[in-house]
């Protein structure tokens, strides 16, 4: 789930190659470097982040490739960061060369030494050793030895770049100073630009003369350009100290442009056809999403009386499901490249469902697989930690389980559901309280997040943010587990964190939160009840509005993202760029 780039045109490249690589870096941080052809070749790479490169000023050149590294093989440092050079070869890789220790065995049996502990430096290997005079062709014949993932650009020697693509994404931009190709449309940047999407199997090569695209089997093709106007380069803060502070105040318009979004994209597949034969529902997402899932099925199954399940899309992938008739499999990813989440729609969508992707990028791989989309309206997110696009998730999907009601002549309460927007302006400045609550985390060894019914997977994903951004282990449960083992890891001073806005089961949980306080636990409440603020032995509360129980997740999470903020604040950590995580995994 690297970042990579590739350059050739009229401008410097190392300035257009590092600016990219600073919209890539989402994908990765832990190392980076450039390649660039001028008089001279020139490849600088650096443990750390894409700054450590410096501005390029001084490097001279018009064609090149660059690289944001997230380590899959080989720990983070200089030597194994991209580009890797072999012979003439130097190339860029996102992805993963399951085979790579055979045809490492195979480079050294005639003598070559490598330089890297990487799986990438192999296609440098072989490319340099099937170059003849024709990139696309090397590359074609390094692509057949390959098994796995990649999205490769590759120089030998020149200012041609070769690109391949299999299971990684990959576009193509063309515009005025030249062409450009990049992991992400972002990264394209200028308005103006042409943009082509490469699909599994394709190449293309890079000139002065333009781009050509490939078929695998070496015929030149043509593709359709992408519906793209243009967007800015690398994002600006706006003023916050952090993305992910800006990202979580920036909910109320996801949610609302969400919802307009389902308007059109509804409309546009006729999904009340789709709906009404619809007798089961599967969700699918990793991490994030598989909470948005968990809060759908809720949804689904309280609303439309619908059977629903919510699964890991890499346990669904590996765990020979059973595709239902009539199913339909609604695949949730952020960024619509989702290894896992990509492969498993792809093998339900082999076994019969109808596959309705949910992610926040309508030209993703997701889209293409597949049969119907719908975008949500987050707009870019560059936090690691997922906030915005996390209600705008859930946005999509409680619309999705109100048609699914009214496909099946049930009446649904909708109280809540067309304030949302203004609920959660009132939930943000509510969630400010949480910045006193951090200095209870600080000491702790871990930290539990407790709900039951619509207020678990709100447990789950406020755990999530916490581990992933302060580096706190906490763990998520349903309260009602509690007693059944993790209790007997509640100690004095153990910070617990309740949700709660199911009133029906109300006492249960806070059954559970006297259990974790009469064992000396610290004991913060989010709640939309206002009578529970006043239950004794709690260290802390915050009070969100009241949106309808099936609703409450998009206001819940609120809070718990910004304690996992505030904590990670507290704790020294960078909330925007955790350790060892990037924002978009692209390899299982």
């Amino acid at each position: 789930m690297c970042g990579i780039v590739a350059y050739v045109g009229k401008r410097q490249a190392a300035p257009v190659l590092l600016g990219a690589l600073g919209v890539l870096e989402y994908r990765g941080y832990d190392s980076a470097g450039i390649a660039v052809a001028g008089k001279t070749f020139t490849l600088v790479k650096r443990a750390g982040r894409v700054k450590e490169l410096g501005t390029g000023e001084s490097i001279e050149g018009t064609a090149g490739i660059g690289h944001t590294r997230w380590a899959t093989h080989g720990a983070p440092t200089a030597a194994n960061a991209h580009p890797h050079r072999f012979g003439r070869a130097v190339i860029v890789h996102n992805g993963i060369v399951e085979n790579a220790a055979s045809l490492r065995a195979e480079c050294l049996a005639r003598g070559e030494a490598f330089s890297s502990e990487t799986d990438s430096e192999v296609i440098a290997h072989l490319l340099d050793r099937y170059f003849e005079g024709d990139l696309v062709a090397a590359l074609r014949k390094t692509a057949s030895r390959l098994f796995g993932s990649y999205a490769i650009a590759a120089m030998c020697g020149g200012r041609e770049i070769a690109l391949a693509r299999r299971a990684s994404p990959l576009i193509v931009g063309v515009r005025e100073d030249g062409v450009i190709a990049a992991s992400d449309l972002a990264a394209l940047a200028e308005k103006g630009t042409k943009a082509y999407a490469l699909q599994d199997g394709n190449f293309a090569l890079l000139s002065d003369g333009g781009v050509h695209f490939f078929a695998e089997n070496g015929e030149e093709i043509s593709l359709e350009p992408l519906d793209f106007k243009g967007e800015e380069g690398v994002p600006a803060k706006g003023g916050y100290p952090h993305f992910m502070r800006k990202e979580m105040f920036e909910i109320p318009a996801a949610i609302a442009n969400s919802s307009i979004n389902y308007d059109s994209f509804a409309a546009k597949i006729d999904l009340n056809r789709v709906l009404c034969q619809t007798e089961y529902i599967t969700f699918l997402g990793c991490g994030t999403a598989y909470h948005s899932g968990l809060c759908a099925k809720f949804a689904v199954e309280r609303l439309a009386r619908v059977r629903a399940c919510a699964c890991l899309s890499g346990e669904y992938r590996y765990g020979d499901p059973i595709v239902k008739r009539g199913e339909l499999v609604v695949a949730i990813s952020q960024s619509g490249e989702t290894a896992d989440t990509l492969a498993a729609a792809q093998l339900a969508k082999e076994r019969g469902a109808l596959v309705l992707a949910v992610t926040n990028v309508a030209y993703s791989s997701l889209t293409r697989i597949a049969d119907y989309v719908l975008a949500t309206g987050a707009g870019r997110e560059v936090a690691v930690a997922a906030t915005k696009s996390f209600s705008a998730q859930l946005c999509v999907l409680f619309r999705l389980a109100l048609s699914l009601a009214a496909a099946k002549g049930k009446r649904a309460d909708l109280r809540g559901l067309g304030s949302l927007p203004v609920l959660a302006e009132a939930a943000l400045s509510a969630a400010e309280q949480t910045k006193g609550w951090a200095q209870d985390f600080l000491g702790a060894k871990s930290a539990f997040f407790l709900g039951r019914g619509a207020d678990l997977a709100p447990a789950m994903e406020g755990s999530l943010k916490l581990k992933e951004i302060s580096y706190l282990p906490s763990e998520g449960y349903a309260a009602g587990e509690l007693k059944h083992g993790p209790l007997a890891l509640v100690e004095e001073g153990t910070p617990v964190v309740a949700v709660l806005s199911s009133r029906g089961i109300a006492e249960k949980t806070m059954n559970a939160v006297h259990e974790t306080a009469a064992r000396g636990a610290k004991v913060f409440l989010v709640t939309s009840l206002e009578e529970a603020c006043g239950e004794k032995g709690l260290a802390g509360s915050v009070l969100v509005p009241d949106c309808g129980e099936v609703f409450s997740p998009v206001l819940t999470t609120i809070p718990l993202q910004a304690l996992a903020y505030f904590v990670s604040l507290a704790r020294g950590c960078d909330p925007d760029m955790p350790r060892n995580l990037a924002k978009s995994v692209t390899v299982e």
